[in-house]
């Protein structure tokens, strides 16, 4: 049962009711959920539905029918996120695990630590208790293996995961690691799920070999009961009839779960596959299929491995693999972030009064809200704009420490307003991020799509859905300033003749109705958004370089500026010619360079532009 409380509930009233359930032998968990402060009872109570719907402080109870109660989606609607230190898995960011099967050595777990740190990996997996099919299989190194484990992350900065088989290796865990695992054949040892439950730290909770996905959820039931919401669920393979495979993944578990649950989804394609050319695939299709994270078995010698060598991954092809996953991961809406763990030390380094916040334009549930969450996450808060020059303008004066602005469409093309702002203003870019644009249809609650008369949106958006918007050439259409605006204005007139276009995200926000998805002309719809701030701190390794300059008008003048990308093997990946402010008929010229001008390497590149240009700026390095 839930009790949704009553918004101005006082302390006294709520710890009444807690006091009267603890009476009655139930358990209680209070948690916010879509903004409502909710009340979770587990147990029989003696009390019914309209006893408690008529307290003082409670604005309605409800029942919950699932039998797996706290890990349900009616217990909690919005997703959790779990924390591991800067990581959190269920957010925007796809979280990679990855390391060996077993720790085998001090230096072949900080080897294979560095490597997958190099290529992505946020955290570092690695079994110290290895319960095994054999008896007579590599056991594990015990203390020694979680000793190796935590000194990995004090060198490496990654946090570990690792597998705990007993209740009696508690106080251990506690001591050296971040996550624990519990493993697929541990799925339904009670007294272990007990024991994780009270110890409170993040779990990963892999599915039995032949645990149905209700049994799953049960287990994590327990594991919650317990006290400790940091549930993590590992897919890793089910044992079917086929024998091609070491498991057969079940990719449907994940809108299986998406449905039931609100718990993150990690995938290990690596015990589910058990053949070293099938994980990549199988990794591949789970975040297409939308799971949150992944687990990935990587070794410097899978050949000498001590425990599955021949599922593991060489470090080059778990390279392979990341980039795969970049590309992928804006197709579902998500992001992997190479800069994840440096980006969350820069920001969690900063002072206390610093502003943590990032400038977006429009309201939230904006396409460039979305961008700073895939971004910053949520370590850095951010704040609507009305316009993009706001924007600059609080990152100049430092009322906010970043600005995320959309540079580029692939549809519509280049934002041109951004790049003369960034003429105008001395800030610096710090990073991009792509996002794929979905187009919904959003009206009021109960409105059909024959009622709307008019429809509101940028006009970016508006000509991204002009086939959509063809087919109803008497609807009126109404430029505003951007997509979650447009939801807004349409939320506040209250006209149910009116509607909007913006994202799902928006919908979701301000509780609108979507009448229709993906009305975009064109699936391939992105938007290519800059990150900037006033000041740039840390050293990272960059391969972009964003520059302004501008050249003599005579002949020739430009091309001896390609001439020297051209000399030095540079590639450019964007070009753009923008006036230059107060001259008329002379022009900036903006590029994107697949290089980092500032290596050594490349130190004679500068000077060389600076000599064939009229004036010069680095925009940033990223």
């Amino acid at each position: 049962m839930i009790l949704v409380l009553e918004s101005k509930i006082t302390q006294h009233q709520k710890d009444k009711i807690k006091n009267m359930l603890s009476g009655e032998g139930c358990i209680t968990r209070e948690i916010m959920d879509a903004g409502r402060n909710l009340v979770g009872i587990i147990g029989k109570t003696k009390t019914s539905l309209e006893e408690f719907s008529q307290m003082e402080g409670v604005a309605e109870a409800v029942p919950i029918k699932s039998s797996y109660k706290l890990a349900s989606r009616e217990f909690k609607s919005e997703d959790t996120k779990v924390n591991i230190g800067n990581v959190v898995v269920g957010a925007d960011r796809i979280v990679i695990v990855a390391g060996p099967c077993a720790v085998e050595s001090h230096e072949q777990a900080m080897d294979i630590a560095k490597e997958v740190k190099k290529y992505g990996a946020v955290l570092f997996r690695g079994g110290a208790y290895k319960p095994r099919s054999s008896p007579y299989s590599f056991q594990g190194l015990e203390e020694e293996g979680l000793k190796i484990l935590a000194d990995v992350r004090e060198k490496t900065g990654l946090g570990v995961v690792t597998e705990i088989t007993s209740p009696s290796q508690a106080d251990l865990m506690l001591k050296y690691v971040d996550v624990v695992q519990i493993g697929a054949r541990n799925m339904q040892n009670f007294e272990l799920l007990k024991c994780v439950g009270r110890m409170g730290m993040p779990v990963v909770l892999k599915r039995g070999l032949a645990s149905t996905i209700q049994e799953w959820l049960m287990s994590a039931e327990y594991i919650m009961a317990g006290g400790n919401n940091n549930v993590i669920l590992c897919e890793r393979g089910i044992r079917t009839f086929e024998p091609y495979t070491r498991n057969t993944l079940d990719l449907s578990a994940i809108p299986v779960l998406r449905k039931l649950t609100h718990l993150p989804i990690i995938i290990d394609p690596s015990h589910a596959t058990g053949i070293r050319e099938k994980v990549s695939p199988m990794a591949r299709a789970a975040v297409a299929a939308g799971a949150d994270a992944l687990m990935i078995e990587v070794h410097n010698n899978p050949d000498e491995a001590l425990s599955d060598g021949p599922q593991s991954l060489y470090p080059d092809q778990f390279g392979q693999l990341t980039r795969d996953i970049y590309v992928i991961a804006p197709v579902v809406g998500k992001q992997l972030d190479f800069d994840y763990l440096k980006k969350s030390e820069i920001i969690n380094g900063m002072h206390a009064s610093e502003n943590k916040t990032a400038a977006f334009i429009g309201e939230y549930g904006a396409y460039s809200h979305k961008a700073s969450l895939g971004y910053f996450g949520e370590e850095v808060k951010p704040v609507p704009m009305k316009t993009f020059k706001d924007i600059f303008q609080a990152v100049q004066t430092g009322d906010c420490q970043y600005g995320v602005v959309p540079l580029e469409n692939s549809l519509s093309g280049s934002i041109h307003e951004n790049y003369d702002l960034l003429q105008e203003y001395d800030l610096n870019i710090i990073g991009e991020i792509t996002i794929r644009v979905k187009h919904a249809l959003i009206a009021q609650e109960n409105v059909t799509k024959d009622q709307i008369k008019k429809i509101l949106g940028p006009p970016p958006a508006l000509s991204q859905c002009k086939n959509y918007l063809d087919q109803y050439p008497d609807i009126e259409l109404v430029p505003v300033t951007a997509t979650s605006s447009a939801v807004k204005q349409v939320k506040d007139m209250e006209d149910k003749y009116a509607a909007a276009i913006g994202s799902t995200m928006a919908a979701e926000i301000f509780k609108m109705n979507i009448l229709e998805e993906s009305i975009e002309d064109n699936p391939r719809n992105y938007t290519r958004f800059a990150i900037i701030t006033k000041e740039v701190r840390g050293n990272k390794k960059v391969n972009k370089t964003s520059i302004i300059f501008s050249v003599g008008n005579k002949p020739g003048a430009l091309f001896s500026v390609m001439k020297v990308f051209s000399e030095y093997q540079i590639n450019l990946v964007k070009l753009e010619s923008r006036p230059m402010l107060g001259k008329p008929w002379e022009y900036m010229f903006y590029a994107d360079l697949e290089a980092d001008i500032e290596t050594p390497e490349l130190s004679p590149v500068m000077g060389k532009i600076k000599e064939a240009s009229e004036n010069f700026r680095v925009l940033g390095r990223y």
